[in-house]
């Protein structure tokens, strides 16, 4: 908790000391337009002295030096604190991937799910969940998707937008954003491409259907642009994760993926607005609904 604390205390910090940097920026630029405007003013050496006409000048350039060091510190101040957001958001959705994952596991111990090399999706073979050549979910194994949609469900409030919002320090102490949540089908490189694209397609958007009615609210869960996080998409035999040359490599590329999309701001002010909204639980564009129990 004190961790906690100490990490909202430094961006706090962090975020005055960017504004003091633009506010100092913006007071000498103001000088060194008067300065200029008095050294137009003192160009002709027989009007004033030559020694007040040389120490403006000179006052203005040092003016100039400095501001152009303040833009520089103010840009790597500015760098730095994108690139601290961007690897706590990576860190983020990894941990949410290793809980979704574990927490899965421990519900049904036989289910084939990994993480992606890329830290970005968990993996379910689509042979486990569906019977083979079909879109249709094996009966036996609908309960697992609707787990993944309960599990999700869980998640998904505090790194969230709209009405079903509730973030908090405890469990998104970053202020981190998912932007979306996409169900992806994926085949291997047997058959037709349109074949594939179309089962593919059906796959994820029957693991959809089966998700949001077992778990109807997911679908109220928004990201910054007040659009709902969760969406399909099928991509046949073009995204395999192994070779298909061998039996073993097809059945690995035959599977459902559910990816993590994270919000990525590209300033500081852009940061610093997503995690108000995070406060706030209310995204551009959506109706300002209350919090679900809120009254």
């Amino acid at each position: 908790m004190r961790a906690v604390r100490r990490r909202h205390h430094e961006d706090e910090e962090e975020s005055a000391f960017v504004s003091m940097t633009d506010m100092t920026v913006s007071f000498l630029f103001i000088v060194m337009i008067l300065l200029a405007f008095f050294a137009s003013q003192l160009r002709d050496p027989d009007r004033v002295p030559r020694r007040l006409y040389d120490s403006v000048v000179k006052e203005r350039d040092k003016l100039q030096s400095e501001v152009r060091e303040l833009q520089r510190q103010l840009e790597q101040l500015k760098n730095r604190t994108i690139e601290n957001y961007l690897a706590a958001v990576a860190r983020q959705r990894q941990k949410i991937l290793e809980d979704l994952q574990t927490k899965l596991r421990t519900d049904f111990p036989d289910l084939q799910v990994e993480i992606s090399n890329e830290n970005d999706a968990l993996r379910f073979k689509g042979d486990g969940l569906f019977k083979t050549g079909s879109s249709e979910l094996r009966p036996d194994k609908r309960r697992i998707v609707e787990t993944i949609a309960a599990r999700l469900g869980e998640v998904l409030p505090c790194y969230t937008l709209g009405p079903r919002s509730s973030w908090s320090d405890r469990c998104n102490a970053d202020g981190v954003a998912i932007e979306a949540v996409q169900i992806e089908g994926h085949t291997d490189s047997d058959g037709q491409d349109n074949n594939n694209m179309t089962l593919s397609t059906n796959r994820a958007n029957e693991t959809f259907f089966a998700m949001t009615k077992h778990e109807p609210t997911l679908v109220e869960h928004l990201n910054d642009r007040a659009q709902p996080v969760l969406s399909v998409a099928g991509y046949g035999r073009m995204r395999p994760v192994v070779d298909n040359a061998t039996p073993e490599g097809k059945a690995t590329n035959r599977r459902i993926d559910l990816r993590i999309i994270m919000s990525t701001p590209r300033s500081p002010r852009d940061i610093l607005k997503l995690k108000d909204d995070l406060r706030r639980g209310v995204a551009v564009g959506s109706e300002s609904v209350p919090r679900s129990g809120a009254p």
